[in-house]
């Protein structure tokens, strides 16, 4: 089914400006920053509270899109290209997408629920793909804008819809309701997610219940919270462990250490199903799945040799390092167009290296042809730059004459033969493949061999607390993101990637050599040292990074090296000391550093900033007014005297909230970032950023009077149960968190730490906690968080984050 903009405007009611034509539209988008926007694309310029798409048409103009949904025309765009004006841009794109979905009429299936919905929906597309083309939203795309770009992805060829649906509030359902028509509806389990958008329980309840309004079939665990809202014309099947009057009556439960069995009755028949988890919430999940199933009225025996074969859902992009300087996209699990494009999208917002590779198997359940589908793919990669692709599977080879210099293997076997051969170094890697090609066998092969302790970084919980911190700012305020001491412990150039990638004004670090290695890396975002010492000066002219100067020495210093090399408003920031005494150009200096700085053309002064000391505390608020009136004195004097214009910037991440009168021209997003505040209602707004893991490399019980570790500081007073874990001092881990001061999280459940924290080990109770040898293991992130941790040492998150040693490899994902 064709969209073009001739239709759209029909269905939009909207406003037209330009030259209408009957040609299609290929391509919906909402990201400027994808390399996919072209000709054939429409883009919906989307209003946020942290973001303004429409600044960026002029840049997609001249990228060749000629076709925008918008709520006004930028100046000077009016006749650049073909505009339809409508007064909201996401409920536009909400509405093209409900009127695409009337055009087909096959079963579509609804996921809603606080947990487990896109593991139901994934599952579902395993299960039933043997027999239909599904389309299905690819990773978690259930919001108000990921489900109306989900169902815009079908096509003619597909005959089943699996569609996700995520709400935080009231009035959000009803919106995605029209766009996915569900006929078939599951409910999975109702959990605390997103509490904080409702009143209460039932409230939440019936929210979800509107995307069934007007299902046919309704599929929900049986209680009473959820009864009371099926409607009184829909099919309700439900299942129970507890109710024999559901439609299916779970009536046996066993675990075993590697499975689950279940013996149910339905329609008077009792089965039984062996299940491959052994925890709750995938059993419930499997369970929603198997009513599917009978259902669809498939066979005990199809059902048991299906349900058999699933397996656990990686729903994360991950970023890996690799062997040879290489850096890994790790997403080895699935294979679908829609999938692709997100992760070309992701490959180009966090590569590392100039040269970008694309190991990709054959592509499942696109509903398209093989020719139609790989031409597409072909255009994608040319699209995204990619320097080198390699094509695994029977089918994907059709690409040879598409893409001369590609390369093929029939299977992983045959690529891992020859990998040795094809010379993989200093590029940025896409590993993409089906489940059935065993793609982590690559990953494995590439990845970097280091020890079982990792510090998974969420890059969308850092893209979320940029933009909560964003919305605070003005429209016109510049954000400097500060990625100094290694991004504060959680990766520098990774997190630099994503904030060039959200185009923040500027990055801040502290010494020449950590600008410098962004900069070796490709970044192209201005640098500010903050600490620079006299005899880097050099290097950072060699690369372009901009010096903060505190003191006339430091200053002449600068200058005389700027003479030498005959530079021309190099730019660099002074700093004046409003009260930090710490660095800084005191009150009593400003003259000299004017006459220092009048009339020498080789610097220019691209900003002036101060350091507040106590923004993060109110009962100092005098003292921080007393540094604001300061800066506002000595800044002007030097913007007076020098003739000049430049930026200024004193708020920090506690200033942003704290003291929004003073952003100036410029604000300094520190540990904020990393989603820790100083303040406890402003942190229920901020997302946790790293979580440290581990494994349980061992289990032993001691009895009563045995001790643990060096010292014998811990005694048993029981029989106890003690697991080691491979992690210590050396890898960032404070000695005195041991002793049972500190805990770790297994299983969801505390375990304390017992005895010393040693070098490369700590060992922890795990009595009361059903766990084994390789099980994970949470050091913090949720529980414990570093603020709590911070506040049982006595210390601040600040040196929790930036003690964790580089030996501790960096996992950046997102969802």
């Amino acid at each position: 089914m064709n969209l073009n903009i001739v239709n759209i405007e029909t269905v939009l009611n909207s406003k037209w400006n330009g030259n209408p034509t009957g040609e299609s539209i290929d391509n919906i988008s909402i990201d400027s920053r994808s390399l996919q926007n072209n000709e054939k694309t429409l883009f919906f310029a989307l209003v946020g509270t942290n973001n303004d798409a429409h600044i960026y048409l002029k840049d997609l103009i001249g990228k060749g899109v000629r076709n925008f949904v918008v709520t006004h025309i930028p100046d000077g765009l009016e006749s650049k290209a073909n505009f339809l004006v409508v007064k909201n841009t996401l409920e536009a794109l909400q509405q093209t997408a409900a009127h695409y979905r009337s055009f087909f009429s096959f079963p579509i299936i609804g996921v809603t629920g606080s947990n487990g919905k896109t593991i139901v929906k994934e599952w579902l597309n395993f299960l039933l793909s043997p027999d239909y083309n599904i389309i299905r939203s690819p990773k978690s795309y259930n919001s108000q804008v990921g489900v109306p770009l989900s169902v815009l992805a079908t096509n003619e060829k597909h005959n089943l819809g699996v569609f996700e649906a995520g709400i935080s509030t009231v009035s959000e359902m009803a919106k995605l309701e029209k766009i996915i028509q569900p006929t078939i509806g599951i409910l999975t389990n109702i959990g605390s997610a997103h509490d904080e958008g409702f009143k209460n329980l039932e409230e939440k309840v019936k929210e979800k219940m509107i995307l069934f309004k007007d299902s046919e079939v309704v599929i929900y665990q049986k209680n009473s919270s959820v009864e009371q809202f099926i409607l009184p014309n829909t099919n309700a099947i439900s299942w129970s462990f507890t109710d024999t009057t559901a439609t299916v009556f779970v009536c046996k439960k066993e675990h075993t250490h590697e499975h689950t069995n279940i013996e149910y009755t339905y329609k008077e028949n009792v089965s039984t199903l062996k299940i491959p988890f052994v925890d709750d919430a995938s059993v419930e999940n499997v369970i929603s799945c198997l009513l599917v199933l009978l259902h669809f009225e498939y066979d005990a025996k199809t059902i048991q040799s299906r349900i058999e074969l699933l397996y656990p859902i990686e729903m994360r992009l991950k970023v890996k390092k690799g062997i040879n300087n290489c850096s890994l996209i790790d997403d080895s699990y699935s294979s679908d167009f829609q999938s692709l494009k997100i992760a070309l999208d992701f490959l180009e917002s966090q590569k590392q290296h100039q040269k970008k590779t694309v190991v990709l198997s054959d592509i499942f359940q696109s509903g398209l042809s093989n020719e139609v589908l790989y031409s597409k793919v072909a255009e994608l990669i040319v699209s995204n730059n990619i320097s080198r692709f390699i094509g695994i599977g029977e089918t994907i080879s059709t690409l040879e004459t598409k893409l001369p210099n590609a390369i093929f293997f029939k299977d992983t076997n045959e690529f891992l033969l020859h990998l040795e051969q094809l010379h993989f170094e200093n590029e940025t890697i896409l590993i993409k493949g089906a489940r059935s090609f065993q793609f982590e066998e690559i990953v494995a092969a590439f990845a970097e061999k280091t020890h079982e302790t990792v510090l998974e970084i969420n890059l969308n919980a850092i893209s979320h607390n940029f933009n909560f911190f964003k919305s605070k700012l003005k429209p016109n305020t510049k954000m400097m993101a500060m990625v100094k001491a290694f991004g504060y412990g959680s990766g520098g150039f990774e997190i630099a990637k994503l904030l060039e990638h959200h185009k923040v004004d500027y990055l801040g670090v502290a010494f020449a050599d950590e600008g410098i290695s962004l900069k070796t890396a490709g970044i192209k975002l201005p640098i500010m040292v903050l600490n620079p010492e006299n005899t880097s000066f050099p290097a950072i002219i060699q690369h372009q990074l901009e010096p903060e100067i505190y003191s006339l020495k430091g200053l002449n210093a600068f200058l005389k090296i700027a003479e030498q090399k005959k530079l021309k408003d190099f730019p660099i920031h002074i700093k004046v000391d409003t009260g930090m005494h710490r660095l800084g150009f005191e009150a009593n200096t400003i003259d000299d550093l004017i006459a220092t700085l009048k009339g020498n053309s080789t610097v220019k002064v691209q900003s002036i900033l101060s350091h507040l000391a106590t923004s993060d505390d109110l009962q100092h608020k005098d003292f921080v007014q007393y540094q604001i009136n300061l800066f506002e004195k000595l800044s002007s004097q030097l913007m007076n005297e020098l003739e000049i214009t430049p930026i200024r910037h004193i708020l920090n991440t506690s200033g942003i909230s704290n003291f929004p009168q003073a952003q100036y021209d410029m604000v300094r997003l520190g540990i904020g970032l990393y989603g820790v505040s100083n303040d406890s209602e402003e942190q229920k707004y901020l997302e946790n950023v790293g979580t440290l893991k581990s494994i349980i490399s061992q289990i032993r019980t001691i009895q009563s009077g045995e001790s643990v570790g060096y010292g014998r500081r811990f005694m048993a007073n029981r029989e106890s149960k003690i697991a080691t874990i491979p992690i210590g001092y050396a890898d960032g881990i404070a000695r005195s968190w041991g002793n049972g001061i500190g805990f770790v999280t297994i299983k969801n459940k505390k375990a304390s730490i017992l005895g010393s924290v040693c070098m490369d080990m700590l060992m922890v109770d795990v009595t009361e906690i059903d766990c084994k040898e390789g099980d994970a293991v949470v050091i913090f992130g949720e529980s414990p968080t570093v603020s709590y941790m911070a506040e049982q040492l006595k210390t601040i998150p600040y040196e929790i984050l930036t003690s964790i040693s580089q030996r501790v490899k960096r996992v950046f994902y997102r969802e």
